[in-house]
C-alpha cells in the first residue's frame, strides 16, 4: 500500500468522481483507477462501487476512508513539522474584525520586532477559520466566537465593544438625549444584521436572546457580511444595526452614525486567538502568539 494509492482513493470520495479526483491531484483518470483498483485487490475488499452515472462508497470503503485521511493529514503534519524551512511563514487566517482593525494594530510593530517572520493572511467569519483551522489551511486564527469544540485551543487576547449603531437625524438625536438606552425604540426601527457564521452574529444572538427577543419580532432589513456596507447602508437611511465599536469608530467621529451603548453585561465580547489542540507550534508561532497576547494585556 502506497501513499500516492490512498491519496487517490480520498480524492475519489472527496469529490465523489475519478474524473474530479483526477483533475485536483493531476493525474490521469486511468491512474486513479489503477490506484483503487491495487487497494482493492491487497485489502481483498471492494472500496467503491461505479457506475455510468455515480459512484457509492462500500461501508468498509468509507471505514477505509477516514484511516487513509487521517494517514495523509499525519503525514502532511510530520513533513510541515519536521522539514527545514528556509522562511518563517504564518498562515494566519482571521475573520472580519481582527483582519481589519487587529493585524493593522500590531503586525507592524511586531514586523519591526521579528523582521524574518511572514504572513500569508486569509480573512473569513469566524466560522469559516475554524474551518480552515481544522482543515489545516491555518497554522493559527484570529476570531470573534469561541466554537464549542475539544480540538480547537481558544485563549482570550483582548475585549471588543458591541454597540449599536444608527443614522443622524433628529429623530435618532433626540433619543441619544435620553438618559436611558431607550432599547425598545431602537428595535422598532428595520436592523442590518451580520449573516450566520460571524462571530458578531453570535454576539448579537446572545444578546437577543438574553432580552427575550426573537428575530421574527424584529423588521430585518437586510444581511450583509461586509462592515463598511453596513455602516454605509446605516449612514444612509436603511436602517441600524449592532456592529463592533471599532468598526464604527471612524464613522462616528465624522458625525455620520450615532452609536448607542448596550448594557455593559451585553456589551462586551472576546476577540480569540485559536488553534488546534494537537498542532505542534513552531518556535516563530509561538513568538507571535506570545506578542499578541502580550500587546493587548498591556493595552486593556
Amino acid at each position: 500500500m502506497e501513499f500516492k494509492q490512498l491519496q487517490s482513493f480520498v480524492a475519489v470520495v472527496k469529490y465523489k468522481s475519478f474524473s474530479k479526483a483526477a483533475e485536483k491531484l493531476y493525474i490521469s483518470q486511468p491512474t486513479i483507477s489503477t490506484h483503487i483498483r491495487q487497494l482493492e485487490e491487497e485489502l481483498n475488499v471492494r472500496l467503491i462501487i461505479r457506475t455510468t452515472k455515480s459512484i457509492e462508497i462500500t461501508p468498509k470503503g468509507q471505514e477505509l476512508y477516514e484511516y487513509a485521511a487521517h494517514i495523509l493529514e499525519l503525514k502532511e503534519r510530520m513533513i510541515q513539522n519536521c522539514s527545514t524551512e528556509t522562511q518563517k511563514i504564518i498562515h494566519l487566517g482571521a475573520s472580519t474584525i481582527p483582519s481589519a482593525y487587529i493585524l493593522p494594530e500590531v503586525l507592524p510593530e511586531f514586523g519591526k520586532r521579528y523582521p524574518d517572520i511572514y504572513f500569508v493572511i486569509h480573512q473569513s467569519d469566524s466560522q469559516g477559520i475554524v474551518d480552515g483551522l481544522l482543515d489545516g489551511i491555518y497554522n493559527i486564527g484570529l476570531i470573534g466566537m469561541k466554537p464549542d469544540r475539544d480540538d480547537l485551543t481558544c485563549i482570550p487576547f483582548c475585549q471588543d465593544h458591541m454597540i449599536i449603531i444608527t443614522p443622524v437625524n433628529e429623530y435618532f438625536l433626540e433619543l441619544k438625549e435620553r438618559k436611558e438606552l431607550p432599547l425598545d425604540e431602537l428595535l422598532k426601527e428595520p436592523i442590518i444584521l451580520r449573516e450566520k457564521g460571524s462571530g458578531s452574529k453570535k454576539s448579537i444572538d446572545t444578546f437577543f436572546e438574553k432580552i427575550g427577543i426573537n428575530e421574527d419580532q424584529l423588521h430585518i432589513a437586510a444581511r450583509i457580511n461586509d462592515q463598511e456596507a453596513i455602516k454605509n447602508l446605516v449612514a444612509g437611511g436603511l436602517g441600524i444595526s449592532i456592529v463592533s465599536e471599532r468598526s464604527a469608530l471612524n464613522f462616528i467621529k465624522e458625525k455620520r452614525l450615532l452609536a448607542f451603548d448596550l448594557p455593559d453585561h451585553f456589551s462586551h465580547r472576546n476577540l480569540y486567538l485559536v488553534y488546534r489542540s494537537d498542532f505542534i507550534m513552531r518556535n516563530y508561532i509561538k513568538d507571535f502568539a506570545n506578542f499578541i497576547k502580550k500587546h493587548y494585556s498591556t493595552h486593556s
